[in-house]
């Protein structure tokens, strides 16, 4: 048996999107960093993508979108948002433009990564198909190791509302990440940040 390739890319995933019912639920924002597996940048902040997506006359959001983030909806119903078949080809167009050509092997693939990236896979799949035909099958969530870090080894918790504990452990972040939780550049921002946070404290457990 071949041993597996390394996984030649991390594709961070974050988007804010109109209602908690996945199944109601449309894109509000995206937003996207590519890194290597050691969480170092493959492209310099300017070609980060932060992406608000169209919202059209009737399309309904939750009281709690409403509530929380006006700023986010308002900026939905511009023309500077983009639908999701534009968001779909942009998408795809850069992750082409940051890893190369798809691998005909799934295996080969840069893999989607994030914070209960589950919720972004599934909407994804929904509306921007050509995006997630780049991609690996597996899933990189830091949620997992959250859960681990916490259960198994009862470790600090990572403070990802902190930017300067974002920029600590995510060397490669704006100086100032723009916006906060719930904005999803910053979010992707802080998920990079937070498995390197992971990753360093239990390197250093099992060197204790």
């Amino acid at each position: 048996m071949n041993p597996e390739q390394p996984t030649p890319a991390y594709i961070w995933l974050d988007a804010e999107y109109t209602d908690l019912d996945m199944d109601r639920a449309q894109l509000l924002q995206v937003a996207a960093i590519a890194t290597d597996t050691q969480m170092n940048r493959l492209t310099t902040p300017d070609q980060d993508l932060n992406v608000r997506i169209k919202l059209n006359p009737g399309d309904d959001v939750s009281p709690w979108v409403r509530e929380h983030l006006p700023d986010l909806v308002a900026a939905c119903k511009t023309d500077q948002a983009l639908d999701s078949a534009q968001l779909d080809a942009r998408l795809k167009a850069w992750i082409l433009h940051t890893t190369g050509p798809v691998p005909a092997d799934k295996s080969a693939r840069p893999v989607l990564a994030g914070n209960s990236i589950h919720a972004d896979w599934f909407l994804a799949r929904k509306f921007l198909p050509e995006f997630m035909s780049c991609l690996h099958y597996r899933l990189l969530d830091v949620t997992t190791l959250k859960l681990l870090w916490k259960d198994w080894l009862g470790g600090a918790k990572f403070d990802k509302e902190n930017a300067d504990e974002v920029r600590r452990y995510f060397p490669g972040a704006r100086a100032d990440p723009a916006g906060k939780p719930h904005d999803a550049y910053y979010d992707v921002q802080a998920s990079i940040a937070e498995l390197n946070f992971y990753r360093t404290m239990m390197l250093r457990t099992t060197k204790a």
